[in-house]
Formats: C-alpha cells, structure tokens, sequence
C-alpha cells in the first residue's frame, strides 16, 4: 500500500475483535489490521513505533483492541464510516461486548501495512513440539519438532495468540493417528494444518469469510499438505459426517451456540476443544456445556482467555 490511504480505526474489545473484523470484510477494504491489548501496551512501552495519529494509546490501553482497516480515498467514506457505526450498533444489541465502539479516521501516507507488520512476527514454539514459522522466515528444525509454514494475510492466527496457543495445546493432547477433525472458524487454517501434523487422517476447515478461506487455502499449500480440505461456509452448511475432535476458536457468544448443535457431528467420546472465551464469560461456557451432558475434560486459562475440551457422553 503506497501513497494515500484512508484509516478507519474501531477501539473496542478483546471479545469483539472477530466479529468487528468481520464489518470491514462486508466492504471494498485494502487489507485490516488488528492489534491486540498486549501489542498495545509494548507499544506505549516504546518497543515499536508506530504511528496513532489523533488518538493516545492511553485512552484505550489496558483490555480494549483496536481493529483498523484501510480504504481508496476516491470512496464515500463518510457512507463507510455510517455503515460501521450501524453495524457495530447491531453487534451491541446482540449482546456482544463491543467496548467503546469508537469510530475514528485519518489519514496515512506511504504506509506498507502489508508488509511492516511482517517484523514483529518471529518464529514461535507452541506446545511441546508445534513451531510457527512465518513463511518468510529461515528456521533450522531439531529432530523432534513439528513446523508449520504461515502468512495469516489478513485472516485471524498467527500462532501468538493465547487462544490458538491454548488450542494448539489441547490439540496436541488429543489428536491421535487417523483421526478426522473439523476446524470451526478457521482463519488462517493454522489449527487445521497442526491437527494435519500431529497425524490426524482428514481435516475439514471452515470459515464463513471469504479473505479466511482464501489464506487458509494458501497455508495448506504452503505446508504441501493433502489431506486437509478448506470449505466456505457454516459446519452445518457444508459438512457431512462426524469427527473425532472439533475445534473452534471463535467468541463464546457463538461456542455457546455450537454447545447446543455440534453432537450430530461429534462421535461418541469425541472431543470438543473450543476457545475465544475471555475469563468472563468461563462460567457460562462450562455451565452450557454441563446443559448439554457434555463432560469436561480440561480447563486452559492464559492471560484473560479460557479455553476447554469437553467430551460427548
């Protein structure tokens, strides 16, 4: 992204940050960032340095978000900027925490946002033996770890996040070889692509944006990997059968949901790992999950998210 361009900032949530996101994928958006509240507070501390324009880190530091994403000049972007409003008014009225629900907008010049995002993103160790690895990085592999190939785009899962650091765990807990496994939500497909690695048979993603499903495509080629499919749209929508272990990493709002209509496509003793949960909204994930006759096999805390595998009794 080269020259002139328009940045449309939303200061929300931890929890809403998927569903904002999915605001600026409905339009002609050049690409979005998103920067979670432990980014934000390295950045105060002086470790990066970008640029916020009109806006002090300190009125959203702590457990806001921030999603920004960037548009032509040549467009309406005061309709834009109505539209979001509206659209983050009816993710309120959901019930969906949006935080502040600020709306704000600048200008930026000459900023390669593609791309400068690119340095901050290392190779991480997850687990006992997952390493991510940007694709554009070099890494020199011991014997007994397990390497995914990454360039999320701008689709949610680069790996630092602790909900797919949590998921990534509990996947390495319980796929066993020749399992099937259904990933809900699936972004980049990094969950899909460890699932794949740690022996799984089939792996079917899914994910109701098309910039997601496009990445995640691309991620699974990078990896050389063939037995992992990447579908558009919801689970019920596109999939058949039933897996041995499904995964989401989505909001609890929506893992609330799936509590109540995933057991036609789990197995019996089929496994249940889901995340996005932040700490207040724990109880009620386990108590839906108790509703539902669902036994709890783990609890993950990091930070101020939970993640939890369930098995089907």
């Amino acid at each position: 992204m080269n020259g002139k361009w328009i940045e449309i900032k939303i200061i929300t949530s931890s929890e809403a940050v998927e569903p904002v996101s999915g605001i600026f994928y409905g339009l002609d958006v050049k690409g979005v960032a998103i920067e979670d509240p432990n980014d934000i507070i390295k950045r105060d501390q002086g470790e990066l340095s970008w640029d916020f324009a009109d806006i002090s880190i300190l009125e959203y530091k702590g457990s806001a978000a921030v999603v920004k994403g960037y548009f032509n000049p040549n467009e309406d972007i005061d309709k834009i900027v109505e539209y979001i409003k509206n659209k983050i008014n009816e993710l309120n009225d959901l019930g969906i925490d949006i935080g502040q629900g600020k709306v704000i907008t600048n200008v930026v010049y000459d900023e390669d946002w593609a791309n400068s995002w690119k340095k901050y993103y290392k190779t991480t160790k997850i687990g006992k033996n997952i390493v991510i690895k940007p694709k554009w990085e070099d890494y020199e592999k011991k014997e007994d770890e397990i390497v995914i190939e990454l360039d999320p785009g701008m689709a949610f899962g680069t790996g630092t996040h602790e909900t797919t650091m949590m998921c990534i765990e509990l996947l390495e807990k319980y796929v066993k070889k020749g399992d099937i496994v259904f990933d809900i939500g699936t972004g980049s497909g990094i969950l899909s692509i460890s699932a794949s690695k740690l022996g799984a048979a089939k792996v079917i993603g899914v994910d109701i944006d098309e910039v997601a499903v496009h990445a995640a495509k691309e991620n699974v080629e990078y990896n050389n990997i063939k037995n992992v499919e990447i579908r558009h749209g919801n689970l019920t929508d596109v999939v058949e059968g039933k897996a041995d272990i499904i995964v989401a990493n989505i909001i609890a709002d929506i893992v609330l949901n799936l509590i109540e209509t995933i057991k036609p496509f789990v197995k019996e003793n089929g496994i249940f790992i889901v995340s996005g949960i932040i700490q207040d909204r724990k109880q009620d994930v386990l108590l839906k999950f108790k509703e539902e006759g669902f036994d709890i096999c783990d609890i993950k805390e990091m930070g101020e998210w939970v993640a939890i595998s369930a098995k089907v009794s």
